[in-house]
C-alpha cells in the first residue's frame, strides 16, 4: 500500500468534496441502478478513495465504474451526507482521459460521449446522424442497430439537415473555455486495432 496525499486532496481541491465524510452505510450503491455492472460500486469505490492508496487510485482510473456512471443523482439523493458521488466520478473520468488510462471495456461509452459532444460542438445541439456516424466511426461498430434507421427516417426522427442554434459563438465560447478537458478532444486511446 502506497499512501499519497496529493492525489486525494487533487480530488478535494478540484471537486470540493471531502471523501472521509462517507460513514459507509451503503446507501449509494443500493441505490445505484449501474452497481451489479460496475467493478466497484459507488460505496467500494468511496472506500478505496478514502484509503489514500495510490495504487487504489490508479485501480479506479482503469476501471469501468467511472465510466459506467451516468450521473442520475440517486447516490446524491440517498446519502445521509450528500456527497456528491458524480462529480467525483466526472473527474475521475476526467483524469483517467488526461493520463490515457480508459478501460478497454469502456471504450463503446467514451466514443459516444465524444460524439455527442462533436454533434453539440458543430451545430449546437443534438444531430443525431452526425451522433450515429461519429459513434460508427470511433467503435467500428457499422451494422449495429442499421435496420432501425428507416423507420426511424420515416417517423421523422433522423432528420438529414441538422438544426443549427443561432448563437454559434456562445457555443464555440464553451468549447473553448473547456478546451483543456481530454474528453473534449479525439484521442488515439480510443482507436481499436
Amino acid at each position: 500500500m502506497r499512501i499519497d496525499q496529493n492525489s486525494i486532496q487533487e480530488l478535494q481541491q478540484n471537486t470540493g468534496i471531502n471523501v472521509n465524510r462517507c460513514y459507509q452505510c451503503g446507501k449509494c450503491t443500493a441505490g445505484c441502478l449501474l452497481a451489479d455492472e460496475m467493478d466497484y460500486p459507488p460505496s467500494l469505490l468511496m472506500h478505496m478513495l478514502q484509503t489514500k492508496d495510490e495504487e487504489l487510485m490508479q485501480t479506479l482510473l482503469h476501471s469501468k465504474t467511472i465510466w459506467l456512471c451516468v450521473s442520475c443523482q440517486n447516490c446524491v439523493t440517498r446519502c445521509p451526507m450528500s456527497i456528491d458521488i458524480p462529480q467525483i466520478m466526472d473527474y475521475l473520468r476526467e483524469k483517467s482521459a488526461e493520463e490515457h488510462k480508459i478501460n478497454p471495456k469502456s471504450r463503446d461509452i467514451v466514443a459516444f460521449h465524444r460524439a455527442f459532444l462533436d454533434s453539440i460542438k458543430y451545430t449546437g445541439r443534438l444531430y443525431e446522424i452526425g451522433l450515429v456516424a461519429g459513434y460508427k466511426a470511433r467503435t467500428f461498430h457499422l451494422t449495429q442497430d442499421v435496420m432501425l434507421a428507416p423507420k426511424m427516417y420515416s417517423h421523422g426522427k433522423l432528420p438529414l439537415v441538422p438544426e443549427m442554434v443561432k448563437d454559434k459563438k456562445g457555443i464555440k465560447d464553451i468549447f473553448r473555455k473547456t478546451k483543456n478537458n481530454p474528453l473534449n478532444s479525439p484521442q488515439e486511446d480510443l482507436q481499436q486495432p
